[in-house]
């Protein structure tokens, strides 16, 4: 019987996605791909399932469903189309981890139904907890479900934390690499072009993820996330600027001691890390040397020109729906000044319009999740300009 743990990739066209193909690749021996899922590029899935050779394929674009049926019609695969075939997939007896790297809200549902399942989540879409995190975390403890987290920061503590159940956290410090803005002010902000803002300097990501790193949304995001993930109070989260990217973040202990977590800035360590966990995997990437390093800086975000972080930090203080209002809104600002309809400081303009807009609940339900997002994104499409 084999030992390889059977993953499904949700989002495996995508920059995670892909990088974990890499993963399995070298790490063959011990992972073995089940389930495959595009969003719409069917042709980048099909070349996947034909090297990988999953159980079964999904194309969330049923427009692109024969596509794939035709492209993959001599392999014994199952290809199915739509966003509820996403959901059922994750439920398959064979799939032992789910890895949910789609981008934004969509990784919600898939998530929730993944748990109900009782499978274990690599977890790299970190709007899942942003929206819903009391929901998602207090239903992975109820199925007895590890969540193991890819985003760079937030494998960082998750390591700093391993061995240390019995002394408690007093302080995370999440790292932020600026962006390609750092030190700009918003004269400079106000005409700055998505060419400009596409270009990280630290990190090779998606485009949506590349923007909130750009207008530190990323950060506050992630701050929401650490929240459910490590069980701690908001005034227990903090973001410091570190340029260089390599102190990934930092967990500060009641004794006053901090254990950081370093490495180059390369998503599949941590991808493999929770892959694979509680092995540390032998692997090929690159070393660290401090050496090429010799000076590594630190600075407090500017919250008043990169507005996003603020109001970030103000609905992780609030709760409620409040964390699912921003990221609505959010994901409608990107796209929107992705396709030059609104400017870069514009969609902080329109985050803050949804949150002074959008009704307020304290104690949310899945159904009020859902009203929630699409009456914000109601909402922030009427601030477009026609």
């Amino acid at each position: 019987m084999s030992s390889r743990k059977n993953i499904a990739i949700l989002g495996s066209t995508g920059s995670i996605g892909t990088q974990a193909l890499e993963v399995i690749r070298e790490q063959h021996s011990h992972f073995n791909v089940e389930v495959l899922t595009s969003n719409s590029n069917a042709a980048l899935l099909i070349k996947q399932a034909e090297e990988f050779h999953p159980q079964v394929v999904v194309i969330a674009d049923e427009s692109k469903f024969d596509e794939v049926r035709q492209g993959l019609r001599e392999l014994p695969i199952k290809v199915y189309a739509g966003q509820e075939a996403l959901a059922d997939v994750v439920q398959l007896p064979s799939v032992d981890m789910v890895l949910t790297a789609l981008v934004g809200y969509a990784g919600l549902k898939p998530t929730l139904k993944a748990l109900e399942a009782k499978k274990n989540i690599a977890l790299a879409n970190k709007e899942t907890l942003v929206v819903a995190g009391e929901l998602v975390t207090s239903l992975a403890t109820k199925n007895n479900c590890d969540i193991f987290p890819i985003d760079s920061e937030h494998s960082a503590i998750f390591q700093c934390l391993v061995g240390e159940s019995h002394n408690a956290v007093e302080k995370i410090y999440l790292t932020a690499s600026g962006g390609p803005f750092r030190g700009r002010d918003r004269n400079f902000l106000s005409t700055v072009r998505k060419e400009q803002a596409l270009k990280h300097p630290n990190w090779d990501m998606g485009a949506k993820i590349t923007i909130d790193s750009a207008s530190l949304m990323n950060k506050g995001l992630e701050m929401i996330e650490a929240r459910w993930l490590f069980g701690l109070e908001p005034d227990q989260i903090d973001v410091i600027v570190h340029p260089q990217s390599i102190i990934h973040s930092i967990a500060q202990f009641e004794d006053g001691s901090m254990k950081a977590q370093m490495g180059l800035p390369d998503m599949k360590l941590p991808i493999q890390y929770a892959l694979g966990y509680p092995k540390r995997l032998k692997s090929t990437f690159q070393r660290f040397d401090f050496v090429k390093y010799p000076s590594l800086t630190f600075e407090t975000p500017d919250t008043e020109t990169f507005r996003n972080l603020a109001m970030a930090t103000e609905a992780m203080i609030k709760g409620g729906n409040m964390p699912c209002i921003v990221n609505a809104a959010n994901e409608i600002a990107v796209a929107a000044f992705l396709k030059d309809q609104i400017g870069f400081l514009e969609m902080s303009d329109l985050i803050e319009d949804c949150m002074n807009n959008i009704s307020f609940v304290k104690h949310p339900s899945y159904e009020d999740y859902v009203t929630t997002d699409e009456e914000t994104r109601r909402k922030a499409l009427e601030f477009l300009p026609a």
